[in-house]
């Protein structure tokens, strides 16, 4: 039974230290009384920015990137909830929706044109 025990014990150990958490860095604002979090993917470019409130409610501005530096997603928070014009960018479309306490509100899609207008 003794054994038993250890073993799940160590199991436990060992699949807690397998999970890995997102690398990130945060700053406090005393002016805006807002933390300020940069996340990173696995190969250190940057994944997420944006802010939170002291009681972890995101706010303001948020931006997301893919792995190799494309912005993927532009939008504005208040107090937890999306609001406001939010942008959804693949390299096929930009999406464009309408946030309002949450909610989305309307939407259009664009087709993403290259360099040479086509």
């Amino acid at each position: 039974m003794k054994k038993l025990v250890l073993f799940f014990a160590l199991l436990i150990t060992v699949v807690s230290f397998a999970q890995k958490e997102q690398k990130r860095d945060l700053k406090f604002n005393k002016e805006t009384n807002l933390i300020e979090v940069v996340y990173y993917h696995d190969n250190g470019a940057v994944s997420q920015t944006g802010y939170y409130t002291t009681d972890g409610k995101l706010q303001g501005e948020w931006l997301s990137f893919s792995a190799d530096g494309e912005k993927t997603i532009s939008g504005n928070y208040d107090n937890g909830k999306k609001v406001g014009k939010w942008f959804y960018y693949t390299k096929e479309t930009v999406k464009e929706v309408d946030y309002n306490a949450n909610v989305i509100a309307n939407l259009k899609e664009s087709e993403v044109k290259n360099k040479q207008g086509i």
